[in-house]
């Protein structure tokens, strides 16, 4: 593929009395093989496709050279091939793999109707930021920017994409809660001082089960750890029950959700929860005679030693009713460690030492699930001007992040890479050279024959090859 300027030729260090020289002048090449690999994710789920239907599309069609779902194909698989910025589609634009993978049918972009555009098969990054910065209130009369997302639609697709996961009824979903910082940059709309993260941030709301994403929602920071939980919670058990109505629901997070009102509404809708507990004074109390009984077992072991009691306990003023607490005694070398949680799950469902290491202790899983949305998949990237632009990027983020993790749950089922973060399979299955051939009847990909991971991609193409297409 031919550019409008000249390529620069480079020299490097000689082997023997060859020179080695080299440029940017390869044609049809990609660095993204792996798009292909998204591609058939994207063909065989329709999760980009029914994300479509989350926004109306006001521009006029005669003038249309991007469609709605090729802006998001592109936008969505870039972020998921590792292209944070939109300033990155300006040479992305560029690379006939990612057209492809979007669904464009004239990958060199030959016949755009614009000569400067010819050779750009991609939509520009202007165009892209148009669809991240359409008002809620945009009309046909707009003059640029008319593609309007409707935010209770995306939430809706979350929860359906997680429902669908499931083969099976399952016994229990347990929901994680948690919150976590996302630095603002500038003047940015709802931006506040957080004084426990120590900058300006906003403080986005996730839940998940397991590895599958349910919410993803952008809040300012000034406010609690647990606001909008019950809302969300009320919206997350009414789908669910409306599919699975005789599955049991569990509510876990730390001790910022520990809050009465929440207890209450899962008390009153039979939802069970695992919640963590801020330690005080009285509940340090409760814990002496297990606490005894660990530190003489660490005296004679030499070794961190636990002890667990469970016990009816209520605060002074913020709770409305006694609750069951698991207290844990532990004593480690360089002292002890007293931890508690608040549950209303029956006493026969686990002893109060599996209830708090097998059942709450799992939840620390959720915050890896964090990590590889804000590191793998730029969640935190949220440096638009308004909060309703930043939550759409927030939710693109979330929807690679889907896509990938249906490629990780499906097609890498049962690999070295059924555990791998986003980050692992982008660097070994999606980074792969490319070489394209066009023609008028096929569109042929070279890939490395030295690919060290060629195997597992075979496995990964085969196993959604073999997957039936969504009529």
């Amino acid at each position: 593929m031919t550019t409008e300027c000249t390529p620069i030729q480079m020299e490097f260090q000689g082997v023997g009395r060859r020179k080695v020289e080299a440029s940017f002048d390869g044609g049809y090449l990609s660095s993204d093989g792996g798009a292909l690999l998204l591609r058939e994710v994207e063909e065989r789920f329709n999760i980009v496709e029914r994300f479509v239907a989350c926004f109306t599309d006001l521009r006029d069609p005669r003038y249309v050279e991007h469609g709605l779902a090729e802006l998001l194909r592109q936008r969505i698989f870039g972020i998921a091939l590792g292209y944070e910025d939109l300033n990155d589609h300006d040479k992305l634009r560029l690379d006939p793999l990612v057209a492809l993978a979007s669904g464009k049918e004239d990958l060199e972009g030959k016949y755009r109707r614009h000569e400067e555009d010819r050779g750009k098969a991609l939509a520009s990054p202007s165009t892209l930021n148009r669809l991240e910065l359409t008002p809620q209130d945009a009309g046909e009369d707009s003059r640029y920017k008319k593609l309007v997302y409707h935010g209770e639609r995306v939430e809706a697709l979350l929860v359906d994409l997680f429902l669908e996961s499931f083969k099976e009824v399952p016994e229990e979903i347990i929901l994680d809660f948690d919150a976590t910082d996302d630095p603002t940059h500038g003047n940015q709309e709802g931006k506040f001082f957080h004084g426990y993260y120590g900058h300006y941030c906003y403080m986005p709301l996730y839940v998940t089960c397991g590895d599958e994403l349910l919410v993803a929602m952008l809040r300012r920071s000034n406010v609690d750890a647990c606001d909008g939980t019950v809302p969300v919670l009320e919206r997350l058990v009414q789908a669910i029950r409306k599919k699975f109505p005789d599955t049991r629901i569990i509510l876990r997070g730390d001790s910022g959700f520990c809050r009465d009102y929440i207890m209450a509404w899962c008390e009153m809708n039979d939802v069970y929860y695992v919640l963590g507990l801020a330690k005080n004074c009285r509940l340090i109390k409760m814990l002496d005679y297990p606490m005894f009984k660990a530190a003489i077992r660490h005296s004679l072991t030499g070794v961190a030693c636990r002890e667990f009691l469970s016990f009816e306990y209520q605060t002074r003023d913020s709770w409305s009713r006694p609750r069951r607490v698991i207290g844990k005694a532990e004593v480690l070398t360089h002292g002890t460690n007293p931890r508690f949680i608040v549950t209303n799950l029956p006493e026969d469902y686990a002893t109060p030492a599996d209830l708090y290491e097998k059942v709450y202790c799992a939840r620390g899983e959720m915050e890896n699930r964090i990590k590889e949305q804000q590191l793998d998949l730029f969640a935190d990237r949220t440096s638009t001007n308004t909060m309703r632009a930043n939550q759409l990027r927030l939710w693109f983020s979330s929807m690679a992040y889907v896509l990938i993790n249906r490629l990780r749950s499906v097609a890498l089922k049962g690999t070295k890479m059924a555990r791998a973060t986003c980050g692992t399979i982008r660097l070994n299955l999606f980074k792969v050279a490319a070489a394209l051939k066009v023609s008028v009847r096929r569109i042929a990909v070279h890939l490395p024959s030295a690919c060290p991971f060629q195997n597992l991609f075979i496995k990964a193409w085969e196993s959604l090859h073999h997957l039936p297409r969504p009529t």
